[in-house]
């Protein structure tokens, strides 16, 4: 585990940067929780980290849908959405828990504290990566992405 560490990213393409640079540092099992408000930027940092996965399609956040999976990169991603759920039991009813322990790819799970609560570690299991962000709209173009490594 690490301290918090935190960026401050000016623009889309910058945030997007951020996540290309995650997505190439990324192992099969490592799990990205993104929490942040609507139009916050987390789709974006997804984008990025498909993109550093070697992914380079379409990649949109699967609101409706709960989970995108995209492959043809080095790893697959699954890309999950957790704002239409209210709680840990309705996640679990939608099947998306399997994604959050050692995934067979690389998940990024948008709206994670739905799952989390306030107990970050609690996602973590044996040989496990998590990374929890938290992205802060600054203003109009900012943001400060804060994340915290737990785990393996």
């Amino acid at each position: 585990m690490m301290n918090p560490t935190s960026f401050i990213s000016r623009s889309p393409e910058e945030t997007q940067a951020l996540g290309e640079g995650w997505g190439r540092e990324a192992q099969l099992g490592w799990v990205f929780g993104l929490s942040g408000d609507l139009g916050a930027g987390k789709t974006q940092l997804v984008k990025g980290i498909a993109c550093g996965l070697g992914f380079f399609n379409k990649v949109q956040s699967p609101t409706f849908a709960l989970i995108n999976e995209y492959d043809g990169g080095r790893l697959p991603i699954f890309h999950i959405d957790l704002y239409r759920l209210e709680s840990r039991k309705e996640i679990v009813g939608a099947g998306l828990e399997e994604y959050f322990y050692d995934p067979p790819g690389v998940a990024v799970i948008e709206w994670i504290e739905r799952w989390l609560g306030t107990e970050p570690g609690s996602l973590v299991s044996s040989g496990s990566n998590f990374r929890m962000v938290k992205i802060e709209q600054l203003s109009e173009t900012e943001r400060r992405i804060s994340y915290e490594d737990f785990g393996a």
